[in-house]
């Protein structure tokens, strides 16, 4: 009786809510390592490249099928990690993100050479900025944001369709559109996901364990989430506000 009345005293409660928030803490303290190692391996891979323009992109540009290995073998790297998650291993995970964000460092190099370095820097800063308040807004709120999730899914799923339909149409008028409402979708996913990844982090038990997965792996898959709604929200700034060449 005295055992099972000392752990439900106030002071129990309260260590065991602050233990489970130093391990999602902690969790997201990885998530947000990942990310930030994989944005700064594409940052430094698209500089070298749009740097060195003759020597490295125009064989890339040359050869047809190089080329579409280059703008779609990132495509190819998510579709590995999210369905083959379960079967591979958290170091074969992290190394398919480096090897993911530095192949997106060549893609992203073909389009800086498209805008003006201050147009570049400047939508960098602002998703950097918007990314962050999302990030925060989504840590703290104490609303469920899950139906705001499913609603801007449904807007990813809508964009994409509208980009394959503007690869051929190509007009200016709907690319616009498409960025517009590609900006507020992924300020959204932003601030779902963080909430996803913290409410995933505070799962975790004294062990390490959550729902039968390893950590780690789920704390890198974290990493390519919040890193595909920053670049893409990047990208969707970069082409409603960047200044080309």
């Amino acid at each position: 009786m005295e055992d099972n009345y000392s752990r439900s005293t106030p002071e129990s409660i309260f260590s065991r809510q602050e233990a489970v928030g130093s391990r999602s803490k902690s969790f997201l303290a990885n998530v947000f390592t990942y990310m930030f190692v994989a944005l700064g391996i594409t940052a430094v891979v698209a500089y070298f490249f749009a740097a060195n323009a003759e020597q490295l992109l125009a064989p890339i540009v040359s050869n047809k099928l190089l080329f579409y290995v280059v703008v779609f073998a990132p495509l190819g790297f998510v579709l590995l990690m999210s369905f083959a998650f379960n079967r591979l291993s958290a170091p074969v995970l992290m190394m398919l993100l480096l090897l993911y964000s530095a192949l997106n460092g060549i893609t992203f190099s073909f389009i800086f050479l498209q805008y003006t370095s201050s147009s570049v820097f400047g939508c960098f800063l602002t998703a950097a900025l918007m990314f962050g308040i999302m990030a925060v807004m989504g840590y703290t709120t104490k609303q469920d944001l899950t139906s705001m999730g499913r609603i801007m899914m449904m807007g990813l799923i809508g964009i994409i369709i509208a980009m394959i339909v503007n690869w051929f149409l190509k007009s200016d008028s709907l690319g616009y559109i498409i960025s517009f409402i590609g900006v507020i979708v992924f300020t959204g996913l932003t601030a779902y996901d963080v909430q996803k990844l913290k409410r995933i982090g505070e799962g975790i038990d004294e062990e390490g364990n959550i729902m039968g997965s390893d950590v780690k792996k789920l704390a890198i898959m974290g990493a390519l989430s919040l890193y595909l709604d920053f670049i893409n929200l990047f990208l969707m700034l970069l082409r409603l506000f960047g200044r080309r060449n």
